[in-house]
């Protein structure tokens, strides 16, 4: 799928390439964080001051640093190999937990304090506590990624990016098809296909400017009410120069720690290891990056940024191998952080979504989800096929789990309210999917690598990450609604229960593992 062949060159800042890559990934990086300022001012009510003054400002600066450092490692991998297509890894806010922080600690002190200033003190201490988490990942995340089949990780990867990244860019682009579509088709027949638009215009550019003239267009003909132009004004009264200020703000939030930690421990958890499969569907791709040093840039960006005013962790995100295949190489992460800072600088946020049509954007997002769910199937051995899927579908629970809570949410109710049972008397197995999607990730990871191992006959590797997930399931950090001693005993038993069989035939040692050449595909750690 690649648009850009390999090279022996020098390794270059910047190539026609990074111009895909450039305007694929800004947009993204830009809707969430449009997205994250909307819920600061919607949801946990913050004064404008803090949002423009102190949150923006401090993704103004976590964010580029780390396209800096990872456009870096590029850089440094490509002098390695001598190689000029070495692709830098994507960075950004983490999506999962704009929302998780927002509606599971900032909401709640807010309500129970009417206080968004102390509502945000809570957010920056679950940042920094996420933070030290994933500097803890550094250090024992290489060891795991090391031992663990790539079918595993890359179909964990697979289940978030389907389920959160593209099924609702996919929604909201089909309740207005008619402008979506054009911006799709653009971003197919240019990535996917490698049509060369006119005058070589990069086709995420393409997708953004005609989605926007369009949006436009029948605005104000008054064919379809698509833009607002009033809020264009509006979005300009933000403008102005906001610069981050250091404080010690977060400490203000760790006096009520015990809920932070509830919910902070099992997120950092999951942020290291969708760093490590990150990592993972990048060396599929081809680019083989340090997992510790990555993890370690993941960690101090999710501190600096708490030191700065910030609740949103930044991570590595997913789509490595999308940015790859359009061209993207190394300047497209620099351009990324450097504009982006520049956004969050001067307020520009509620500008950018005024002037553009949202549905001109997602099928950025959706093109991710294609790429990423492709790869976990063409990186990986046929054989391993159900334990691709097995492992997406954990984080496929959780995000249903999600639609449900929210209809429910709207209605005035919860599923406690309504009750297990009824839900269950209408098709709706909600206890089930909250424990199956209770830590996605690492669940799908942990469900994924036993399988794996179970269809390569490799019974003894296959007890032991049944018998790990035992105990993760045990104290809730998977399949669980909480950690706690004993939170998902009756998992965790059906866990040691399929450690006990294939321990059983590990001993019986009567079945030899399957080696076919394939597993040079799959080998972990290569």
């Amino acid at each position: 799928m690649s648009i850009a062949a390999a090279g022996t060159a020098e390794p270059r800042w910047w190539v026609p390439g990074d111009w895909n890559g450039f305007f694929g990934l800004f947009t993204n990086v830009a809707l969430n964080v449009i997205v994250l300022t909307g819920l600061c001012l919607g949801v946990v009510k913050m004064p404008d001051g803090i949002v423009f003054g102190r949150v923006l400002p401090a993704l103004g600066i976590a964010l580029p640093i780390g396209n800096l450092f990872y456009a870096w490692l590029a850089y440094q991998l490509s002098q390695k190999e001598g190689r000029s297509d070495v692709t830098a890894l994507p960075y950004g806010p983490s999506v999962p937990h704009m929302f998780i922080v927002v509606f599971l600690v900032m909401l709640p002190t807010y309500l129970k304090t009417n206080d968004p200033i102390l509502a945000w003190q809570a957010g920056l201490a679950w940042a920094f506590i996420i933070g030290c988490v994933i500097l803890l990942g550094a250090f024992i995340g290489p060891t795991l990624r090391k031992y663990t089949p790539r079918a595993a990780m890359l179909g964990a990867l697979a289940g978030i990016s389907i389920a959160f990244i593209s099924m609702r860019p996919a929604f909201l682009s089909w309740q207005v098809p008619w402008l979506a579509f054009v911006s799709l088709a653009i971003i197919l027949v240019s990535w996917c296909a490698g049509v060369r638009l006119p005058g070589g215009v990069p086709g995420g550019l393409a997708a953004v400017l005609v989605g926007t003239a369009i949006g436009w267009g029948v605005t104000l003909t008054g064919i379809s009410p698509v833009m607002d132009p009033h809020a264009v004004g509006a979005a300009l009264s933000k403008f102005g120069l906001h610069v981050p200020i250091p404080s010690l703000d977060f400490l203000a939030g760790l006096h009520d720690i015990g809920p932070l930690l509830v919910i902070a421990v099992p997120l950092g958890i999951y942020n290291f290891t969708e760093g490590m499969n990150n990592v993972e569907s990048a060396s599929a791709a081809g680019d083989q990056f340090d997992l510790r040093k990555v993890l370690l840039a993941d960690g101090i960006g999710a501190l600096a940024g708490a030191l700065l005013g910030s609740p949103f962790p930044p991570a590595v995100y997913i789509g490595h191998p999308g940015w790859k295949a359009v061209g993207g190489r190394i300047g497209y992460s620099l351009a990324t952080g450097f504009v982006i800072s520049l956004v969050c600088f001067a307020g520009l946020t509620a500008l950018l979504l005024a002037v553009v049509p949202l549905v001109a954007i997602l099928p950025i997002l959706l093109y991710i989800g294609l790429v990423i769910g492709a790869q976990a199937f063409e990186s990986t051995p046929a054989r391993h096929a159900p334990a691709v899927i097995l492992a997406m579908l954990p984080n496929i629970a959780s995000w249903a789990q999600n639609q449900i809570d929210g209809a429910l949410a709207a209605a005035g109710t919860s599923a406690a309210q309504v009750g297990f049972d009824k839900l269950a008397g209408h098709g709706v197995i909600y206890h089930g999917l909250e424990l199956f999607g209770g830590g996605g990730t690492l669940t799908g990871l942990m469900l994924g690598a036993t399988a794996a191992f179970i269809i390569d006959r490799r019974f003894d590797r296959a007890a032991i990450y049944a018998l790990g997930a035992a105990v993760l399931a045990y104290f809730g950090v998977i399949n669980g609604t909480a950690l706690g001693i004993g939170n998902s005993a009756p998992v965790a038993l059906g866990y040691l229960l399929i450690a006990l069989i294939c321990g059983g035939l590990t001993w019986q040692g009567q079945y030899a593992p399957i080696e076919t050449p394939e597993d040079a595909i799959a080998e972990p750690g290569d």
